[in-house]
C-alpha cells in the first residue's frame, strides 16, 4: 500500500511537538515527539506538482527505553519514516493523498478560454493626466 505511482514524490516535516512521556515499563522519555506536521509534494511527468500538508501524532507509551531515539538525535528522515509508515499502513489515507495532489494538478492543467466569438479587446491607453487627449501629438 502506498501513494499513487504516477507521481514522484518529496516529502518534509515542516514542525514537531514534543513532550515527556512515560513509557509501559515506567521510564520517563525525555522529548518524545507527540505530533507531527509534514507536506509532500506530487509531481507528474510534465513537472505540474500538488501537494498535501498533514498532522500525525505519535506517542512513546509502547516504545522501550532502550529503543528510544533522544529528541537531539532525529533525522528528519527517521520522522518521515515514521511518517510514512503510518500513511502507507492506510490505504485509504494513501488514496485520499493521492487525489487531492491528482485534483491540484488537474485544476492548474485548466485554462481561461477566449470565447471565439468574443470581439477581439482592443488595447486602450490612459490618458495622461494634465495633457489634453485631443490635441494633436506635433
Amino acid at each position: 500500500m502506498a501513494l499513487s505511482t504516477d507521481y514522484t514524490w518529496t516529502w518534509s516535516v515542516t514542525s514537531l511537538k514534543k513532550r515527556d512521556q512515560v513509557n509501559a515499563e515506567g521510564a520517563t522519555l525525555a522529548g518524545a515527539v507527540v505530533q507531527t506536521y509534514w507536506k509532500v509534494v506530487g509531481v507528474d511527468g510534465s513537472g505540474n506538482e500538488g501537494e498535501f500538508s498533514g498532522a500525525t501524532p505519535f506517542t512513546a507509551v509502547n516504545v522501550p527505553a532502550g529503543s528510544f531515539a533522544a529528541f537531539e538525535d532525529l533525522t528528519e528522515e527517521t520522522v518521515l519514516g515514521w511518517i510514512q509508515a503510518v500513511v502507507n499502513a492506510d490505504q485509504g489515507y494513501a488514496d485520499h493523498i493521492s487525489e487531492r495532489v491528482a485534483s491540484q494538478i488537474d485544476e492548474a492543467s485548466i485554462e481561461d478560454g477566449v470565447m471565439p466569438w468574443a470581439p477581439e479587446e482592443e488595447e486602450v491607453t490612459p490618458p495622461v493626466p494634465g495633457e489634453d487627449p485631443a490635441a494633436d501629438p506635433e
